[in-house]
């Protein structure tokens, strides 16, 4: 594939290949600095350290902060927020200084996390996109189309302003449908797109239906971001334009992303562990996690100073692997196929743990299905997972009982359960530019997160 030849090297060569034990030595450093601006300026966080009892002056080491520091949870996050919207005591800075407001989707229904950004901030987040970017292989004077709505979503208003710092043009598209997007990326010979990876797809089909190759475009690097993206999905993304599918994640609490995919080690992401303290943990046990065992990833940003988070329960299921794994040169570990879910999505139906994006590695096997929902709901006193399927407008009817009966099997297969696959009337199905919501839980609500 073309981007094979995609260039290497280091948006910042001193960060990016800091010897494990100098890089220890800076998190701890920028931690310090972020707990004593914390304490001084938040009511909050002076409030919460002093009621655990570790200013501060008392954190001796990370290790020592892991251990005493509490985890905090959105439901916290929100809790602070309503005593005096809408940032609440959180805030270290006056917010008359933020030159940004964002807020969280709330595509799960809750309650929306508020924040904002200081112009030292937004430089910050720019930058952290800059540096997964030029990781991906983007560089000064490509031409990049972002697809993005451009609304209080944080999304990928960082990449726009990180882009732009690495020299690029960028053309933004947030009003424009999906035949208009199209047409800009061949007109303008667009190098490197940008958008969520099931819109990705969506656009793969737009062009195929205009009759337009996306594979003989110029798009050499396709930034995927907004949603957990399993490998199935990366490699049909890949096929459909000829081009280096790099994941990446963000929140709007951290105010931009925290761990990239190189153009060395496609299936693994690199965490930008100069600007964050990570940390793997059993959901359960809550202790830390070795390498290759999944758990929920903590938080710590050191970079951001309007509006801080410690340790912030993610709710991102994560499996670390170190960064010897990679043959780049980064020494930042990594997570083994990016974001593999999260932990609220994570339910047993008859014994057998599931989670959606595991539906989506079986529905991109097969090219005749265009979307899916599933639903877990109680059938006959049974837990019941039903998929709903719709196939390609190119598929004959004749073709639709023999597809749907071949994608049970598959899933019944890789999944160790049975589902009821249900076949959806072509077009019906939802579609989505941002973050897909497919699957819903008709049963009973899960249990909130209790630390």
């Amino acid at each position: 594939m073309a981007w094979l030849d995609l260039p290497r090297g280091y948006w910042n060569p001193v960060s990016e290949t800091m010897p494990r034990e100098r890089l220890r030595e800076r998190q701890f450093d920028k931690l310090k600095v972020q707990l004593e601006h914390a304490y001084a300026g938040s009511r909050f966080w002076r409030e919460r350290m002093d009621a655990a009892g570790c200013p501060p002056d008392t954190i001796r080491s990370l290790a020592d902060f892991s251990e005493r520091f509490p985890i905090l949870t959105r439901e916290e996050i929100i809790a602070a927020e309503a005593v005096d919207p809408p940032y609440g005591t959180l805030p270290s800075v006056d917010p008359r200084l933020a030159v940004r407001h964002h807020q969280t989707s709330g595509t799960s229904g809750a309650q929306p996390v508020r924040t904002f950004d200081t112009a030292r901030d937004w430089a910050w987040a720019a930058d952290m996109w800059a540096t997964g970017a030029y990781a991906m292989g983007v560089r000064p004077g490509d031409t990049a189309l972002v697809a993005f709505g451009y609304g209080l979503f944080i999304g990928f208003w960082g990449l726009q302003y990180g882009l732009e710092k690495i020299g690029c043009r960028v053309i933004p598209t947030g009003s424009f449908d999906s035949e208009k997007r199209v047409r800009l990326l061949i007109e303008q010979q667009c190098q490197v797109l940008a958008c969520t990876p099931t819109y990705a797809l969506r656009l793969a089909l737009t062009a195929e239906e205009m009759g337009a190759d996306l594979a003989q475009s110029a798009v050499k690097v396709v930034i995927a971001s907004g949603e957990p993206r399993p490998e199935a999905t990366k490699h049909k993304i890949e096929a459909a334009f000829g081009a280096f599918c790099g994941d990446t994640a963000g929140m709007t609490e951290a105010a931009t992303i925290f761990m990239f995919e190189c153009a060395e080690e496609p299936g693994g992401c690199h965490v930008i562990e100069t600007d964050y303290l990570e940390e793997v943990i059993d959901p359960e046990t809550l202790q830390p996690c070795d390498y290759g065992q999944r758990g929920v990833r903590l938080m710590t940003s050191l970079g951001r100073e309007g509006i801080q988070v410690f340790r912030y329960w993610s709710n991102d299921l994560v499996t670390k692997r170190p960064h010897s794994d990679c043959g780049c040169g980064r020494t930042w570990d990594l997570y083994e196929g990016g974001i593999q879910g999260r932990h609220d999505d994570m339910r047993k139906i008859r014994g057998v743990w599931f989670m959606p994006s595991m539906v989506e590695d079986v529905v991109r096997k097969f090219p005749e299905i265009d979307e899916f929902q599933c639903q877990l709901v109680n059938i006959e006193a049974l837990d019941t997972l039903v998929v709903q399927i719709e196939p390609k407008p190119a598929v004959r009817e004749k073709d639709y009982e023999p597809l749907r009966q071949r994608f049970a099997a598959e899933v019944k297969r890789q999944l160790s359960l049975t589902p009821r696959v249900e076949l959806a009337a072509v077009g019906t199905l939802p579609r989505f530019e941002m973050k897909a919501k497919r699957f819903q839980d008709l049963m009973a609500a899960p249990e909130a997160v209790k630390i």
